[in-house]
């Protein structure tokens, strides 16, 4: 039976023909509207230029989005209609977003090939869908507020597409439910995705009215956003690393043993990817999970080998409030503490993130020492108490979860 391509394969391929299709016509026909093509291709890449790396956002380089989706839908430059089509859109953007990755491509900085692949797709579906209709004639009675509502429109459903484009991605790199990831692609197009459209559409009109010099006084306030977004992050990594630091804590004491927290977060956080948790649901979970040993630093005598899950019930819950009220202290989200607090509940009284981190800390505590058959003995331990220790739907996912990081497993039948 032939494999089927993978959908990271397709988009990869059709951005690439589209690409090289577009370049060609371009090379052929030649270049129209020079100046215009110019202050465009040099807004984008300036934008590329000035992409952030290292935080877990949507929109990288939001400038150069913004420039080339508002290239997509020029219609007009100072009064006078454009006569650039489609192919020179797709070129310029495409030359723009390569010249201005090659320092990020040096350093080894991020996915590439998916960052240009979803430029080049989002905005040749915005250029075919407005440059033809508006050479035509067709948006000729489109003026003032229908115009721009048109544009709004416009970029609306270029950024779906760019949202099922991102969500299909990851999808092929990670083998996480589609579902999810798409939902959360649309949650953050509430954040720095709006601003992209909204500046994208107000630098096409403003270029309309009074030329190409509005491109730089229209990219200031997204350059601003950008560093707003970018001060936030710094403030999140600096927060996540406050919360390892307290983590390691256990660690450090030799309660637990080294990596015990980190390794428990990063399965844990694959379990909830796998049961379709929403990204702020998987920061508390992962939050939690580098947490979850903390109320053991309470304990006069340390648990062998930091070993919670083989104690008395009585005795695990005692450690999980204690570890909660620790949490709570060190002023962490509230909804961390809550998790922390009732991972030794009853698993049919457990929130979701409760039961991961219950399971997944059972099993990296029964793989500690137990040589290569570990995870199959500890995964079939977990099965065996899914009858009252462990959630059901749990232990599946994290066995998917770990047949998928190569490790040989039996999947449920």
């Amino acid at each position: 039976m032939t494999a089927r391509p993978s959908p990271e394969l397709l988009i990869h391929a059709a951005a690439a023909l589209l690409a090289a299709g577009s370049l060609g016509v371009t090379l052929w026909s030649g270049l129209d509207e020079r100046p215009a093509a110019l202050a465009f291709g040099v807004l984008i890449t300036v934008g590329e230029l000035t992409r952030w790396t290292g935080a877990r956002v949507r929109e990288a380089a939001p400038l150069g989005a913004a420039g080339a989706l508002s290239y997509a839908l020029l219609g007009a430059d100072a009064g006078r209609p454009t006569e650039h089509g489609v192919a020179q859109i797709v070129t310029v953007v495409f030359a723009a977003s390569l010249l201005g990755s090659v320092p990020h491509i040096a350093r080894g900085q991020g996915p590439f090939l998916d960052h240009l692949a979803r430029r080049v797709l989002t905005v040749a579906f915005a250029a075919i869908c407005f440059q033809p209709l508006y050479n035509r004639g067709v948006f000729g009675e489109w003026v003032g507020p229908a115009y721009a509502l048109l544009l709004l429109a416009l970029l609306a459903l270029t950024a779906l597409c760019d949202c099922v484009l991102a969500a299909a991605l990851a999808r092929s790199r990670t083998g996480w439910p589609f579902g999810p990831l798409l939902r959360d692609e649309l949650r953050a197009l509430l954040g720095i995705g709006s601003a992209v459209c909204a500046t994208g559409a107000v630098m096409a009109l403003a270029v309309a009215v009074v030329g190409l010099w509005a491109l730089p006084v229209f990219s200031l306030p997204l350059l601003l956003t950008q560093l707003s977004f970018k001060r936030y992050a710094a403030v999140r990594t600096t927060y996540r690393q406050t919360i390892v630091s307290l983590a390691r804590a256990t660690e450090i004491a030799g309660y637990t043993p080294a990596g015990h927290a980190r390794r428990v977060a990063e399965l844990s956080r694959a379990v909830g990817r796998d049961l379709g948790l929403t990204r702020p649901e998987l920061t508390v979970l992962e939050y939690a999970a580098l947490m979850h040993d903390i109320g053991q630093l309470s304990l006069v005598d340390p648990v062998p080998a930091g070993a919670t899950a083989v104690l008395p019930a009585a005795e695990q819950l005692r450690i999980a409030l204690l570890g909660g009220a620790v949490v709570r202290q060190t002023g962490v989200d509230a909804a961390v503490a809550v998790v922390v607090e009732r991972q030794a509940d009853p698993y049919r009284e457990q929130p979701v993130a409760a039961r991961i981190v219950r399971a997944v800390n059972a099993y990296e505590e029964k793989v500690q020492g137990a040589g290569p058959g570990g995870p199959l003995t500890a995964l079939e331990e977990l099965r065996l108490a899914t009858a009252g220790d462990y959630a059901p739907e749990v232990v599946e996912s994290l066995a998917r979860v770990l047949a998928r990081d190569c490790l040989t497993l039996p999947m449920a039948g």
